[in-house]
């Protein structure tokens, strides 16, 4: 490279010279560089889908909260629910509220057991939505923790490489040892602006995921002890029947 070339490189501004040292880097460096600047563009559509899905997902449980709390009946509010695509606690209650449904239109032997079968459709429905609301988060915890280590191993490759020409031209000159060595370090630097970025995201999402998660098991451990009140009230009704 000829050093009366640097000084212009330099005052040529930042992102050509960012070009330029990615067009001069070898094969490994740029396949290395285009996959982490791939991955940052994975990462950053998974961040910006799960900020829009746990946003609506807060907003309908929000909504379904302030219905199911306002005194309407379980019944109008099923049929109301049921024909939709729900989400949140509106998936816990429809999932209950079925089993309920099932329980009571088979023998009055099906009552029994009825609460434990209750609670476990809404174990393994929060379970499902946490899985859904979970779907994706693998990805930017690989980024966020391989990022910088793929960036590094490209740019130790590009120091390699860079030593190499040096020993074939036998030139020692930082005009000749600096370029080879910045083409390296850029593979770093875009490992480092992949991982951050999917780093704060992942902890930022996961407190959110599980806020929500705690919500559905809260009103899971509430709807579970009002219908258990119904059950006791059935079973008492029937005892009464019967004596």
């Amino acid at each position: 490279m000829d050093p009366s070339a640097i000084p212009s490189a330099a005052a040529g501004g930042g992102s050509e010279s960012i070009f330029m040292m990615f067009w001069s880097a070898s094969f490994v460096v740029k396949l290395v560089m285009l996959g982490l600047l791939g991955a940052s563009v994975w990462c950053w559509s998974i961040i910006v889908d799960k900020k829009m899905l746990l946003g609506r997902v807060q907003k309908t449980m929000d909504r379904f909260e302030q219905i199911f709390w306002s005194g309407e009946s379980l019944e109008e509010l099923y049929s109301t629910l049921a024909p939709r695509k729900t989400a949140g606690m509106e998936t816990l209650f429809i999932s209950a509220m079925r089993e309920w449904k099932r329980s009571f239109q088979a023998p009055t032997s099906a009552v029994m057991g009825l609460h434990a079968r209750i609670e476990k459709v809404l174990d393994v429905s929060i379970a499902r939505e946490v899985e859904g609301l979970e779907r994706n988060m693998l990805v930017l915890a690989s980024v966020a923790s391989a990022g910088p280590f793929v960036g590094l191993f490209g740019t130790v490759w590009g120091i390699m490489s860079s030593f190499q020409s040096i020993a074939a031209s036998k030139n020692t000159s930082l005009a000749v040892v600096a370029p080879g060595i910045a083409e390296a370090l850029l593979a770093t630097a875009l490992g480092l602006f992949a991982a951050i970025p999917a780093l704060i995201a992942y902890n930022a999402l996961q407190g959110s995921i599980a806020k929500a998660q705690a919500r559905m098991e809260t009103f899971a451990d509430e709807f579970s002890a009002i219908l258990s009140r119904q059950i006791d009230q059935h079973i008492a009704a029937d005892r009464g029947r019967a004596a």
